[in-house]
């Protein structure tokens, strides 16, 4: 039995609205499945230095067509050239990093008797289905695809319908490096998503995207068995305290809240200032909106750009004060403009749910504590950012927060190598670091002790 997918994707600019591509497509999910089962077994069994090569290899290859995959980034998102391509130099760093990791990814030995071996070792969990999104799909991509593979997994990766042609390009450009079967794309629409997290011959769904699509995920991998590795949305805090620079904080809520126009999973979301620096922050802020919308970059498309200004509106109704931005512009393009929001209150949409663009929503506190403890009330738990010069606040706010990646005094930044597991809503599991390695495998123990040997055969083999 097939399950054929039919679906013709027209991917708008969203600089001008043009079209910039139309892809037919006619995807037989049971058929790429099953072939990815196939070459499973040939595939698991590749020395892992082998595998690891492989890896390399592909690496290379994305490195050498980072302009052409930055283009085409542009093309569907809208992301700027320059960070598009740090994108994509993103992607090939973290498959080079699972390259050298994967190879040297190992058990343990235990201590049993001593006339036994005991150990515990790691083994492919199977067939890994990667549905990833637009925001950073290459980086976000190579992170899920290179682990599942060099653990020895099969893939099959369905990137966002917002932007197939991206992925199909990086499907191509890796694809020749693994044997038959390895790795697969399928381009397609939610559906196409849904049957392949439904799929019984699946036993890995990792998802990065919204967290409705992550529910309806785990619901599937529920009924199948299969293992949902989901990294979802966010509605991550900032809370400003009475004692920083306001100035400098305000470039800080602003480079968290408008980089790439909102569009990151650890994008500020919400803001809760001190009294103490209110006034003079709310100030700087409304500046470093003017300046970001002067060098704007455009929404995904109109309908993330209706999402966004569905939010702003309704804060507005409810009483929220619109200071700068909040319009939608005239011309093409799904563009929007940074846009900050004072008086909001905690039942406000924009305050409760992850609004996903250049969108800085304030709320003015008494306290620190006060803050922190807004900031925890939330049904998310990807990430959150405090800005204080008190190391008991910071001490306090970390401890606190029930996110898994907590910033202390930036917004974005960290040492390589972390990992974060995402709480409540946001999802679950290590979705990248080494740890995603443990997270694509999983753990087998054995115990190999010694066979009674019948008298005779221990004759026969003393003779031999």
């Amino acid at each position: 039995m097939t399950d054929m997918r039919d679906a013709t994707l027209d991917v708008p600019s969203p600089l001008d609205g043009h079209r910039v591509d139309r892809l037919t497509t006619r995807e037989d999910v049971t058929t790429t499945v099953l072939a990815a089962r196939e070459a499973l077994p040939a595939w698991a069994g590749t020395p892992a230095a082998g595998r690891g090569a492989a890896l390399r290899a592909a690496a290379d290859a994305v490195r050498a067509r980072a302009d052409e995959l930055a283009t085409a980034v542009a093309e569907e998102t809208g992301r700027p050239f320059d960070s598009a391509r740090e994108g994509v130099l993103a992607g090939v760093s973290t498959l080079e990093q699972y390259a050298e990791l994967g190879p040297v990814h190992r058990g343990r030995s235990l201590l049993g008797s001593p006339d036994a071996a005991d150990f515990m070792v790691p083994e492919p969990r199977g067939v890994v289905v990667a549905l990833t999104p637009w925001n950073d799909p290459v980086a976000v991509a190579c992170g899920l695809l290179g682990a599942a593979l060099v653990t020895g997994n099969t893939a099959v990766h369905k990137p966002s319908e917002r932007c197939p042609r991206t992925g199909a390009l990086l499907g191509e450009v890796m694809a020749g490096h693994f044997p038959r079967g390895v790795l697969q794309t399928l381009d397609g629409d939610g559906e196409v998503g849904a049957a392949l997290a439904a799929s019984p011959h699946v036993d890995v769904v990792a998802h990065v995207g919204g967290t409705a699509t992550g529910r309806s995920i785990a619901q599937a991998c529920a009924r199948t068995g299969a293992k949902a590795l989901l990294e979802n949305g966010g509605n991550d805090p900032l809370v400003v305290d009475g004692d920083v620079d306001p100035v400098w904080a305000a470039g800080q809520a602003a480079l968290g809240a408008f980089t790439n126009a909102g569009q990151l999973c650890t994008s500020v979301e919400r803001i809760y200032v001190h009294e103490a620096v209110a006034e003079e922050f709310v100030r700087a802020l409304c500046e470093e909106a003017r300046r970001w919308t002067a060098a704007a970059q455009p929404l995904v498309d109109r309908r993330m750009r209706d999402h966004v200004h569905a939010h702003v509106t309704e804060a507005v109704a409810e009483g929220a004060e619109l200071l700068v931005g909040g319009e939608v512009p005239d011309g093409d393009g799904s563009y929007y403009p940074a846009t900050v929001l004072m008086g909001c209150t905690a039942t406000m949409r924009v305050m409760r749910e992850e609004t996903f663009g250049p969108v800085a929503p304030v709320r003015i506190v008494a306290s620190f504590e006060e803050g922190l403890a807004e900031a925890c009330v939330d049904e998310h738990g990807l990430a959150a950012t405090v800005l204080t010069g008190s190391m008991a606040n910071a001490q306090r706010a970390w401890r606190a927060l029930p996110v898994g990646t907590v910033k202390v005094n930036a917004v974005f930044g960290g040492a390589p190598g972390g990992a974060a597991q995402p709480r409540r809503s946001s999802g679950t599991g290590f979705g990248y670091g080494p740890e995603l390695l443990d997270e694509m495998t999983t753990v087998k123990v054995v115990h190999l002790g010694q066979a009674q040997i019948q008298p005779s055969s221990q004759a026969r083999r003393a003779a031999s």
